[in-house]
């Protein structure tokens, strides 16, 4: 059976490139022996982006000794004797190379465009644009929403409240009423369920609202909570004698 490295049957080897330029590349590269310099570095070119005019290659043992400079573009790359587990090293030459000074690895050595708000605000089919007029066609929720949603409703709902939160029946204890900075607008109620049946420990988005155990915390709309005369249930009574 052919291994990764060797083909049954085939001469070819696979040699490990680098690149004086570029660090961080190195690729696995399968060659026949009987490709000449030139075809390798026709090869290497698309992969590295070195001209061939400007590539020179240097052969590496499989102990980092270096063994020969293929100097000679007329011969094939058998005649230097690569093995399995070489590197071929290529050198750019070229000052000017498009893989010289570290910005193919480096994008803080990019040049970045810049262009002033006044100026994006004069250009037509921009992101801004699009998403302005997009938010025209289709305001978002929250936009429709105001500081006093659902105010009316938290006039009988007090801290210290017994209450019962829908859907689901959940039991508990009202821990806050009032506008929630990190949540949507409008009003909410913090709610100290007497299961962990919540979210959280009364902290939600970074802000602290109410105190409790984790996992018994909720925050829901007042039209979720009923208060009234709800005790806490008993989880071993019986529903039927």
């Amino acid at each position: 059976m052919a291994s990764r490295l060797q083909i049954q049957g085939d001469d070819s080897v696979v040699l490990r490139v680098t690149h004086s330029n570029i660090k961080s590349f190195s690729s696995d590269v399968r060659f026949s022996p009987q490709m000449t310099v030139e075809a390798v570095k026709e090869k290497l070119w698309k992969k590295c982006g070195t001209s061939v005019d400007s590539m020179s290659l240097e052969l590496y043992d499989d102990m980092g000794d270096k063994v020969s400079v293929l100097g000679d573009n007329t011969r094939p790359i058998g005649y230097y004797s690569p093995q399995n587990g070489f590197r071929m090293h290529v050198i750019d030459l070229d000052p000017s190379s498009v893989t010289s000074g570290g910005w193919l690895e480096d994008t803080s050595l990019v040049e970045k465009y810049k262009i002033t708000d006044e100026a994006y605000d004069k250009l037509d089919g921009t992101y801004k644009k699009f998403k302005e007029k997009l938010g025209h066609r289709y305001p978002t929720q929250e936009s429709k929403i105001s500081d006093s949603y659902m105010e009316e409703l938290c006039a009988n709902i007090k801290v210290g409240d017994r209450c019962q939160v829908e859907p689901g029946e959940k039991r508990g204890v009202v821990k806050f009423v009032g506008r929630a900075e990190t949540l949507a607008p409008g009003f909410w109620i913090g709610v100290q369920y007497d299961e962990p049946l919540g979210k959280h420990d009364g902290m939600v988005k970074g802000k602290r609202y109410f105190e409790c155990p984790p996992l018994f915390g909720g925050m829901v709309r007042p039209d979720k909570v009923k208060v009234g005369d709800f005790p806490e249930q008993d989880p071993f009574e019986e529903e039927e004698i």
